[in-house]
């Protein structure tokens, strides 16, 4: 099958490159090249590829492509919060464009890359499904959102579009990010000694290495449409339902002689819930994550160490917000993002 993957040079499309192309599939790669030198260990091998802004995807990159997996975006809270309006110019607009011109080529399967942060503040002890009421909390999830309403209507007899509700990932990348949480309690332990959890450690997080969520895409293009049509799927595992304290402990079982510091000076958060992630097991037999969060921490702790991670890159190279304002500080991108 030839695959066309976007944000293949980011954290996941890094991860989900070999996984597609050990299973036997061509992967065309598609990215604006803002992370692509994010790397941490030895560069990876990137497929073919076109260094295009996802706003500016020609028609024509989309012929002959059997399926599109989906993963560039704006890509997490706090950048969607410093620029609300490139949040839905990107992750929303330029989605669905990207869906119609797909559609209009004659790819078949159009996997697209949603969080469970659409869930916004669910609390409570009940699991949530896919069915339950989106309650989006930063422009990021709310874009998410709007992203999955209009592919459901673009749904038809040969286009099916799947949504991968993915948990917060996790995990070594060669292209790192170290703002999101595991990865980010593992840096600061690694290079200060110290776990610090700056809210009160209660909100509930559901959290999936990047490993799991390439082979959740790898077997949703390749499932029978019936399997997948139009449905929204959460992508994670409920033993990795933990809270944010809970994240914490495991870091310091990890990281020998880590300290952990609960600060609670950010208060409680409310964007705080567990999810059940039944349907996915169900509709793709076989399926199941293989990663706990103690071995991700094990592994980001080893990886760390090995290829000498130093506090300078932790917080401006691997950190998304940063990293953009560097560059855009340095004139290799302008203020709409674009190299």
């Amino acid at each position: 099958m030839r695959i066309l993957l976007t944000g293949h040079q980011g954290y996941l499309g890094s991860v989900m490159v070999p996984v597609l192309l050990e299973a036997g599939h061509e992967v065309i790669g598609l990215d604006s090249g803002l992370f692509a030198d994010c790397v941490l260990g030895p560069v990876p091998d990137d497929p073919p590829g076109h260094a295009v802004d996802l706003r500016d995807v020609p028609a024509e990159l989309l012929a002959g492509v059997d399926a599109v997996a989906h993963l560039a975006a704006l890509s997490n809270d706090p950048l969607g919060s410093l620029a609300p309006e490139l949040t839905y110019d990107i992750n929303h607009h330029a989605s669905v464009r990207l869906a119609r011109l797909a559609r209009d080529a004659g790819v078949r399967r159009f996997v697209y890359a949603s969080t469970c942060s659409v869930y916004g503040a669910s609390g409570g002890d009940e699991l949530v499904t896919e069915d339950a009421p989106l309650r989006p909390v930063t422009p990021y999830a709310e874009s998410k959102v709007r992203v999955e309403d209009d592919l459901a209507k673009l749904a038809d007899d040969d286009f099916s579009p799947v949504f991968m509700r993915n948990a917060t990932a996790f995990g070594f990348s060669p292209r790192l990010r170290a703002d999101i949480v595991l990865n980010n309690l593992v840096g600061h332990a690694v290079l200060t000694g110290q776990v610090r959890v700056l809210s009160d450690g209660t909100p509930w997080r559901p959290l999936v290495h990047a490993e799991d969520i390439a082979e959740a895409f790898l077997r949703a293009i390749e499932a029978p449409r019936d399997a997948v049509h139009a449905q929204a799927f959460n992508v994670g595992s409920e033993r990795n339902n933990v809270t944010v304290a809970e994240i914490a402990e495991e870091v310091v079982a990890a990281v020998p002689g880590a300290e952990l510091v609960i600060t609670g000076e950010t208060g409680s958060d409310p964007r705080s819930y567990r999810v059940d992630f039944s349907r996915i097991r169900a509709a793709l037999p076989g399926f199941d994550t293989r990663w706990t969060v103690r071995a991700g921490a094990e592994e980001l702790t080893a990886a760390y160490r090995a290829y000498g991670l130093t506090q300078y890159d932790f917080d401006r190279r691997f950190t998304r917000l940063t990293r953009l304002a560097d560059r855009r500080e340095a004139g290799t991108i302008g203020a709409e993002l674009r190299p």
